[in-house]
């Protein structure tokens, strides 16, 4: 427990905070008049702008719960800190059978940024642009938010299997050590196919999800079917313990596209990694695939890592 209590202090808000209605997650590159040493000083200052726009924004009514988590892309790590790299801070595992992908889209750096207002995330968001320009070139941002009662585009209830209380920072949060209070992050966003989903039975969906649409209750273990995606998400290990990702998963979307944008935070990037194998290939090579694939396309996947506070202040300080 004091290890836990010690990697909530350590470690940056967003990380672990309990969810909130409304996200933007914005994705960048280096560009190449980057100043990297100017940029690690600039991205050290985030927790305490995100301290003073959360105050500002209490003046004015109820707290916003603004929080920003800011991550380092896998490829450019070395050219933050050159003398140590997280042990699991690998490429994105990238996946590949038949005519199913998750593909590899590399980038530098992660503003997730959210709270229970968007218009406090989009200046919050406004601000940092502002900040960090001539060092980072926007590759991507994506306006997530909660769906009716925490649902999917697909009418399911998303999340549900979420660490709870403590065992958030115990999933989430690297506990000791040089990168004591940082977060292994994987970031996809999914094209949802609606038309063709909407075109199935309740029930088929039931059997694909591997839980009831309306009451979200989970089927039983024997009455799941292999390729159902609780399923095949829903792992053990050698000691029989479930893994576990915490995810700060979101819908997003507009009238001609939908989907979510998948987030996983962990303590390791293995469990990630398992459970992404598990959905293309079950329990090996071959076996039977998450159906849900068959009705939703990964566009991106980013491997990031965000670093603990110590981490961060003593980017301000070099």
């Amino acid at each position: 427990m004091t290890e836990i209590r010690a990697a909530q202090a350590l470690c940056q808000s967003g990380v672990i905070a309990e969810a909130n209605s409304d996200a933007l997650f914005i994705t960048y590159d280096l560009s190449p008049q980057a100043d990297v040493s100017r940029l690690k000083h600039l991205l050290a200052q985030v927790p305490v702008l995100t301290r003073a726009m959360e105050d500002a924004s209490s003046q004015s009514g109820a707290s916003a719960e603004l929080h920003v988590t800011l991550a380092v892309g896998e490829q450019v790590w070395e050219r933050f800190d050159g003398a140590q790299r997280p042990a699991e801070l690998l490429p994105f595992p990238q996946q590949q059978r038949d005519q199913l992908s998750a593909p590899a889209t590399p980038a530098d750096v992660l503003l997730h940024i959210r709270s229970n207002r968007h218009d406090i995330n989009h200046e919050m968001a406004s601000r940092l642009h502002a900040l960090l320009a001539g060092h980072l070139v926007l590759v991507e941002q994506i306006h997530g938010f909660r769906y009716l009662d925490s649902r999917d585009m697909t009418g399911f209830v998303d999340g549900t299997e979420n660490p709870q209380g403590d065992d958030r920072a115990a999933v989430a949060v690297i506990a000791d050590g040089p990168f004591a209070g940082g977060s292994y992050i994987h970031l996809q966003r999914y094209e949802h196919d609606l038309q063709r989903w909407n075109q199935l039975a309740v029930k088929q969906q039931e059997d694909i999800i591997g839980r009831t649409k309306t009451e979200n209750v989970e089927y039983a273990g024997a009455d799941k079917a292999s390729f159902a995606h609780t399923k095949r998400t829903s792992l053990k290990d050698a000691q029989g313990k479930s893994v576990e990702i915490l995810r700060h998963s979101m819908p997003y979307g507009d009238l001609t596209k939908r989907g979510l944008l998948f987030a996983s935070f962990g303590a390791s990037a293995v469990p990630f990694t398992r459970m992404l194998e598990s959905m293309f290939h079950g329990e090996e090579q071959g076996g039977a695939y998450d159906k849900l694939l068959d009705y939703t396309v990964a566009v991106t996947g980013q491997s990031f890592f965000a670093p603990g506070l110590a981490m961060l202040e003593s980017w301000n300080d070099a």
